[in-house]
C-alpha cells in the first residue's frame, strides 16, 4: 500500500492527521496550519484573497464585498499542488468565510494533471459532526480503527468533565461572542462545549450556524459570564478590539461586566477549529465557570480575565 500525500487546506483537518498520527504524510497545508509546529516548513496551498489585517468591522466590510462580487475569500494555489501530486486534499463545506470551501477545491482538482486526488470535505456544525469528521478522514488514510480510537478518547475525555461540571451547584448562564463587530454569537458546537463545562448557553443553539445578535438582545440576556472569542482572533488581538464593545452604551450596564466577569479566549486556536482540541477549548470553558473545580493550566495562555 502507497502512504497517502495529504494536502489539508483548513487548520482542524490538519490537526485530525496529527491526532491519526499521520503528520509525515503530509505535503501542503493552508496559509493558517501551524499546529502542529512541524507542519510550518511544508508548502503553502492557500492564502486570503482579502486584506486580514484590521478591525473586525473593516474585516467584514471586505468579506462581505468579495462574496457579493460572487468572489472567493480564499485563493487555492493549483500550481503548488500540482508540483505536490497529492492523493488527499482535506477541506471544508461549513464556512465559506472562514477557510478554503469545497468548490475552490474542486475547481483546482480539475485543473490537476497526472494526479486524481480524493477530495475529503468537512462539514461539521456540532460535536458529533466533529467524531464523523475524525473518522471521515481516517477513513481516507485507510486506518478506520485509529480514528475510532481517537474518537473515544477524546469523547472520554469530555465525559470525564461533565462528571466534574455536573456536581458543581451552579451553572452560570453564558454568552459566547464570535465576532465584535457587528455583534454574533457563537454557535455549532460552541453551545454543547458551554454546557458540557457546566454553563447554560445563551444566544445561539448547538448544530446552527451563529447568528447575528442585536444588542438588545444581549441587554435581554444579561449573562453571568461574558466569553469573547472571536474567530480567527488570538487573545491579544481580541484585547485590541475591546473599546469597541466597551463604548457601547449598554456594556456597562451588563452583569457580567459589572462583576468583572468578562473573558478573552484565544479562539483561533481553540474553539474555531472543530478538532481534537475542541476538548481543551472545553476545559478552558470549565475554568472560566468553574474555578474551583476545574484547573488545566490554560490560564494565561488560552484565556484571560479581561479588565
Amino acid at each position: 500500500m502507497v502512504a497517502a500525500r495529504i494536502v489539508s487546506l483548513i487548520p482542524s483537518a490538519t490537526e485530525i492527521v496529527a491526532a491519526l498520527g499521520c503528520t509525515d504524510r503530509m505535503v501542503g497545508r493552508s496559509h493558517e496550519c501551524d499546529v502542529p509546529s512541524t507542519v510550518a516548513t511544508l508548502p503553502i496551498c492557500s492564502e486570503p484573497r482579502i486584506d486580514v489585517n484590521g478591525t473586525s468591522r473593516e474585516i467584514d466590510d471586505r468579506v462581505k464585498a468579495a462574496l457579493q462580487d460572487a468572489l472567493s475569500v480564499y485563493r487555492v494555489h493549483t500550481d503548488v499542488l500540482q508540483e505536490l501530486q497529492p492523493s488527499v486534499i482535506l477541506t471544508q463545506a461549513q464556512c465559506d468565510v472562514c477557510a478554503v470551501n469545497l468548490s475552490d477545491v474542486q475547481e483546482s482538482v480539475c485543473e490537476l494533471t497526472g494526479c486524481d486526488p480524493a477530495v475529503v470535505s468537512l462539514t461539521p456544525m456540532q460535536l458529533s459532526d466533529v467524531w464523523d469528521d475524525i473518522r471521515r478522514v481516517a477513513a481516507a488514510l485507510e486506518i478506520p480503527e485509529r480514528g475510532e480510537a481517537v474518537v473515544a478518547e477524546l469523547q472520554r475525555r469530555l465525559n470525564d468533565l461533565r462528571t466534574v461540571t455536573s456536581a458543581q451547584p451552579q451553572r452560570p448562564r453564558v454568552a459566547c461572542i464570535e465576532w465584535i463587530e457587528p455583534l454574533m454569537a457563537a454557535g455549532n458546537w460552541i453551545p454543547e462545549l458551554v454546557e458540557i463545562a457546566g454553563g447554560e448557553s445563551l444566544l445561539s443553539k448547538a448544530g446552527e450556524h451563529s447568528p447575528w445578535l442585536e444588542w438588545d438582545a444581549l441587554v435581554q440576556s444579561d449573562p453571568d459570564r461574558i466569553v469573547v472569542v472571536p474567530c480567527g482572533y488570538g487573545i491579544e488581538r481580541t484585547a485590541g478590539e475591546m473599546p469597541t464593545l466597551e463604548s457601547h452604551p449598554a456594556w456597562s450596564q451588563l452583569r457580567a461586566v459589572q462583576s468583572g466577569d468578562v473573558y478573552l479566549i484565544d479562539g483561533h486556536h481553540f474553539f474555531n477549529r472543530p478538532g481534537p482540541r475542541l476538548v481543551e477549548s472545553a476545559e478552558i470553558l470549565a475554568e472560566i465557570l468553574h474555578p474551583e473545580a476545574a484547573r488545566f493550566g490554560h490560564e494565561g495562555t488560552g484565556w484571560r480575565r479581561w479588565g
